[in-house]
């Protein structure tokens, strides 16, 4: 009876395994993708003699792109040079730098190229890929940068409601998860490169103070938590849960604390069980590869294909139908440039990973 149930389990394996294989492309289809969308974000953004961006195809709010998307896009172009796609980033970087300040307290990035608002969370996505950068190509550049975004993002830290980063600097209303997530990120990165206990500590401050205000009890994170009135805005999006499962998955990396990877696993199971509903996740594809980041990262310690499958299929589903004759990327009728960075990074990922390997 044993073997019986051996061999029938071994047979279920062996079928759910052949069905998750089968329904991810190969790494070549991958990069067919990831050259259409480049062609089409150097065609249709990209305004080259002004080294900047725009924001969205046809109508937009401003002349070029606020530097969100480029925030997007920088990442996104980091993970396609690690394909071996050199200086991809060069020109990202180019128009960065023109949203630079050296507004007091510190120099910082300000969220449009002329004098505008300086958030938190727009500056922590550039240092995260100016530090994946400097860790694959040891550029020293790329880590003076971060070091300076790094200064100016801790003049946002203070006690009122207890502690965290806020989200925007001159409306100093609210602090959320995505302000808080990714400083954690920046943090244990750079105790990684210097072995600086202070970056671990300052790590653990805000983690334990955004598990403490902004975690639900099934480990999804919610928005934010108004200064005010110490009200949470209860709307929880994918990069915001996306953080902090890699914040867990790399704390365990680092430490070896059991507690971190169960805690990663926690926030995993639950968040597709959350966000992906009726085969689909939601609608934001930069949202999603943030969550992705974050699967991704357990997974290196993990070593579980089956948790990744949801994600390649909603990429799949992108691919199939959510893309115009254009091959522009997004549901909305004006395609923006921080969908078709998110689903360039999205489809870099999964072709750097090379599932079908697995």
């Amino acid at each position: 009876m044993r073997s019986t149930l051996n061999f029938l389990l071994s047979l279920l394996l062996i079928f759910l395994f052949t069905d998750y294989a089968l329904a991810q492309p190969a790494q070549t289809e991958y990069l067919k993708r990831i050259a259409i969308i480049e062609k089409n974000i150097n065609q249709y953004f990209r305004v080259a003699d002004k080294a900047l961006y725009l924001e969205t195809v046809g109508k937009h709010e401003k002349p070029y792109s606020y530097l969100w998307p480029l925030c997007a896009l920088i990442q996104a172009t980091n993970e396609t040079e690690a394909l071996g796609k050199p200086k991809m980033m060069e020109p990202v970087v180019s128009a960065i730098n023109q949203y630079h300040t050296t507004e007091k307290p510190a120099p910082s990035y300000q969220s449009y190229i002329d004098k505008s608002s300086r958030f938190y969370d727009d500056n922590q996505w550039i240092a995260i890929a100016y530090l994946d950068a400097y860790q694959r190509n040891k550029d020293v550049n790329y880590l003076d940068k971060s070091k300076e975004i790094y200064k100016w993002l801790l003049t946002g830290y203070d006690k009122k409601a207890g502690g965290g980063i806020y989200w925007q600097e001159d409306k100093k209303t609210s602090k959320n998860t995505c302000s808080n997530g990714p400083n954690i990120l920046i943090s244990l990165q750079f105790y990684k490169i210097t072995g600086d206990k202070k970056y671990l500590d300052t790590a653990l401050l805000v983690y334990n103070w955004t598990n403490k205000m902004l975690r639900s009890s099934e480990g999804i994170f919610y928005d934010a938590i108004d200064i005010e009135n110490l009200k949470v805005d209860s709307a929880t999006y994918t990069y915001n849960t996306g953080t902090m499962l890699q914040a867990n998955a790399l704390l365990y990396q680092l430490t070896k604390e059991d507690k971190y990877l169960k805690e990663a696993k926690f926030i995993a199971t639950n968040a597709e069980r959350h966000f992906y509903k009726n085969n689909k996740l939601g609608d934001h594809y930069w949202f999603n590869v943030v969550l992705l980041r974050g699967y991704l990262e357990l997974f290196k310690v993990e070593k579980d294909a089956k948790r990744l499958a949801f994600l390649i299929k909603d990429a799949e589903r992108i691919w199939k139908d959510e893309r115009d004759e254009n091959n522009l990327l997004g549901k909305q009728k004006n395609k923006s440039l921080i969908m078709q960075a998110a689903m360039l990074e999205y489809y870099a990922r999964l072709a750097k990973l090379n599932l079908t390997k697995l």
